[in-house]
């Protein structure tokens, strides 16, 4: 007969093995992912976001599939990171919707969420391209409503939808032509397949499936720049905590914020339907603790000393002049900006112009809709406004700004560092809110963004061949040129990019790179183009030897 429902346990335990077969095979899924460029981070991103799905369930012993999946929803939103994080997230997010308030799932129940979840997703996209995980999804939506009619067991069902994913990955090759001249299928939509695989193969296994270590992957975190010494640390402990309270109240929610800055900072205070989520630099953690237990148990209790993470030994202050005021509730200004950055040269550039909190991240390590609303939480303001600086981070940028109740966010859409560069240098603070959005929407346009960085695998751009370790100079997100020589490579790329109009050309060199060479590209930049003001810059960016503005 089969299996003919699956309960809550039975989904947890197929949530986590997705999750692990996922994180197993994320190298796999990082090497198809060829598109804009060789570097891919799409197995990375999409692990990271299954995982955080996946530790939210891992200690539930719920019986009930409509409350396991609204765990695994809430935990893939706050840790979405990249486009397809993002779009997994919602795939989740939207079959967990299906299920609310459903104990057990037969066939037609999980063929109604799958259908549930790709029409979510699509509906994050705004301009949602086929040949992608989302095509990938929606014929494993298709199957399923089709499957449903055939079977009531659970196993056949699941066969079937996965073998019909997998005959349209096998399509996306030919339905974008990246993939086409990569001869690769879509990374998305084959990381997805991982987790469905992964969940499908622990059916039949009896013992007790765990959550992956998942250590050596280092998650990018909000960057306080001026956290340079131990002396700059005011507030001691890194305390993070779950609430569980269902359905808490706003006024519930904002006491227990307003309470929690008068005795901290950086604070992030996230209510789901079942918990509310606590991060808080605080001296007195018991307090924070207290006060949280009067509104609910507690859950996955964190607390590390900065103190001894930041100068590796032990200071406790002792007298009364260390004890802090509490807050006062200081009043908002109109505006404040959170930026994306890699390098702590770009940060300091990006925190000199007005941005009040950095996110760390880049093209190989996205920051997660968690990791950005954590940032916007902490900016003192009426009005958010959220810099990406990658094309990869604007969509977990957009969820983020959903998720903000208590202020506007305006997500900037620029995707390369100069482009947030220039927005910033050319905000004007008289302009109303949504005239300086619309002004810096139009300055990111102005700029050409070079950058030269390496292949990590063989592949194919057009009717360019490219070997790993080849360097690739990209103007505006398209690979132009393709060097053996880091020098040669970047200078090529400047003159495609240098016209009769460019006067002012800045290069940020990444930490690969050192003055010196930089001065050489300015060399010739003054050579060639003695119209050209050029200025050198200490980026400090992994990844990229050089990241140039043209204006």
């Amino acid at each position: 007969m089969g299996l003919a429902s699956i309960d809550g346990q039975m989904l947890r335990k197929m949530i986590i093995a997705g999750a692990n077969n996922l994180s197993d095979n994320k190298q796999l899924v990082d090497s198809l992912n060829v598109f804009p460029v060789p570097d891919g981070d799409t197995g990375t991103n999409m692990s990271l976001t299954a995982l955080s799905a996946a530790s939210e369930t891992e200690k539930s012993d719920s019986a009930n599939i409509g409350e396991i999946a609204k765990l695994a929803s809430g935990g893939a939103l706050r840790g979405a990171r990249g486009n397809s994080g993002v779009i997994l997230s919602q795939l989740i997010r939207g079959f967990s919707k299906s299920l609310d308030g459903i104990s057990q799932a037969g066939v037609r129940e999980l063929a109604a969420a799958g259908r549930r979840g790709v029409e979510t997703a699509y509906k994050a996209v705004m301009k949602p391209k086929e040949g992608t995980i989302l095509t990938v999804a929606k014929a494993c939506a298709d199957a399923a409503e089709e499957a449903a009619e055939k079977t009531e067991n659970v196993e056949e069902f699941l066969k079937q939808v996965i073998d019909s994913g997998n005959e349209m990955l096998l399509k996306t090759k030919d339905m974008l032509d990246v993939l086409k001249q990569a001869d690769v299928v879509d990374a998305g939509g084959k990381g997805l397949l991982c987790i469905l695989e992964g969940a499908f193969n622990s059916i039949n296994t009896n013992e007790e499936i765990s959550l992956k270590e998942t250590g050596e992957i280092k998650k990018p975190v909000i960057t306080n720049i001026a956290l340079d010494t131990d002396s700059d640390i005011k507030y001691g402990y890194c305390t993070e905590f779950f609430v569980l309270k269902k359905n808490a109240d706003e006024k519930t929610v904002d006491d227990l914020k307003n309470y929690l800055l008068s005795i901290g900072d950086s604070l992030v205070v996230v209510a789901d339907d079942d918990v509310i989520k606590v991060h808080v630099h605080t001296n007195h953690p018991g307090q924070a603790i207290e006060k949280a237990l009067t509104i609910g148990a507690l859950n996955g209790l964190k607390i590390d000393n900065m103190r001894i993470q930041h100068t590796s030994k032990i200071q406790f202050e002792k007298n009364e002049e260390t004890k802090e005021e509490p807050k006062k509730n200081e009043p908002k200004k109109k505006i404040g900006f959170v930026s994306v950055s890699m390098g702590d040269g770009i940060a300091e550039i990006f925190k000199n112009l007005g941005a009040d909190e950095i996110v760390s991240g880049g093209q190989t390590m996205n920051p997660s809709t968690e990791d950005i609303l954590n940032a916007v939480e902490k900016v003192n303001a009426e009005n958010v406004f959220i810099l990406p600086n990658n094309k990869n981070i604007i969509l977990a940028s957009e969820q983020a700004a959903k998720i903000v109740e208590d202020k506007k966010i305006f997500v900037v859409p620029s995707t390369s560092v100069p482009e947030g560069i220039s927005a910033l240098i050319n905000y004007d603070a008289s302009q109303s809110v949504e005239d300086s959005f619309e002004a810096m929407k139009e300055n990111i346009s102005l700029v050409k963004t070079c950058m030269v960085t390496y292949a990590v695998r063989d592949t194919a751009i057009g009717e360019t061949k490219i070997a790993e370790g080849d360097i690739l100079g990209m103007l505006g997100g398209k690979i132009e040129v393709v060097s053996k020589d880091i020098e040669e490579g970047t200078c090529q790329l400047l003159e495609k990019a240098i016209d009769d109009d460019s006067e002012m050309v800045t290069i940020y060199y990444g930490a690969d790179m050192d003055e010196a060479a930089a001065e050489k590209i300015s060399a010739f930049i003054g050579e060639k183009y003695p119209e050209c003001e050029v200025e050198i810059v200490n980026g400090g960016q992994p990844l990229y030897y050089y990241i140039i503005s043209v204006e």
